[in-house]
Order: C-alpha cells, then structure tokens, then sequence
C-alpha cells in the first residue's frame, strides 16, 4: 500500500470522520435497521434496503479510512528549507498572460484545488516537485500541455 500524505489538518479531520462514523453513523443505521425489520416484511421493505445500502456504504468508507490513516505520513508543518517542491510546500506559480496563483501540495487525499491544495500526484503536482524558485515547468494534463513558472516556494 503505497503511503499517503496528509496535514495535520487533513489527518484530524480524517481520523474525526473515522470516530463519526464508527460511533454516531453506526448506531444510526442500526437504529434504522431495527426499526425496518419490526415492520415486518422485509423482501418489500424499502426502508430496510436503505439502510442495508447505507450500512455497506459506511463500513466500506470505515474500512477505506483506516487504511488511509494507518498508511498516512503526516506533512510536517515546518517544512525543511531547500527551495525544492516537496509534498507540503507551498508553491506560487505563473502561466503565461495570467495571475499568479499559489498551491499547498498535499496527498491526493486531501487534495482540493479550490481550496489551494493540489495532489502531488496530479499533473500539475507532479510537474512541480523536485523543481526550484524560477524554474520554467512543462506540465502534460489531459486537457493538453502548458508551461509554467515558478516563481516562490515557501
């Protein structure tokens, strides 16, 4: 299993989900299923269904957060100074005729590109890394290719 980045922020917010769903979302669904079954039928039971649905959804995202977690490496929040894109940078790029615009790189678990977070694994991600402060990066997305600049890594 391959290992995931993630903040502090986004490792919390991950293990709070976890505890959510392992407590409070599971007690709900059994509360739920219980109260389908007293019903009686239960081949024509569409609430029943539901809940048996949103059971197997919840474990599979239990089980998929606990993978997750236990592969995670948190990004520190002091980053060691080198000038290279790393996981964790915070990384000010500029394509020609366009603002500027700055990155948090991150996991592609907590990656969220309207946020300012982009995944070390996505094209633009992966283009970055290794790279320094005026560095001219080719990056190849599926929507075709550009170049940027990079112009601060923090």
């Amino acid at each position: 299993m391959p290992t995931s980045f993630l903040t502090r922020e986004g490792y919390a917010k991950l293990q709070d989900e976890l505890d959510s769903l392992r407590t409070t979302k599971r007690e709900e669904i059994a509360v739920r299923l219980h109260e389908a079954m007293e019903g009686g039928e239960l081949i024509d039971n569409a609430e029943y269904e539901a809940a048996k649905n949103e059971q197997a959804f919840v474990e599979g995202r239990i089980k998929e957060l606990e993978v997750l977690l236990a592969t995670a490496r948190v990004i520190s929040d002091v980053h060691p100074t080198g000038g290279t894109v790393q996981v964790g940078s915070n990384v000010t790029i500029q394509e020609e005729g366009l603002e500027p615009e700055s990155y948090l790189i991150v996991g592609a678990a907590e990656a969220n590109p309207s946020q300012g977070k982009i995944s070390n694994e996505s094209p633009l991600g992966r283009a970055l890394l290794n790279k320094k402060a005026g560095d001219k990066v080719q990056v190849d997305a599926p929507q075709g290719s550009f170049s940027v600049q990079i112009t601060k890594v923090e």
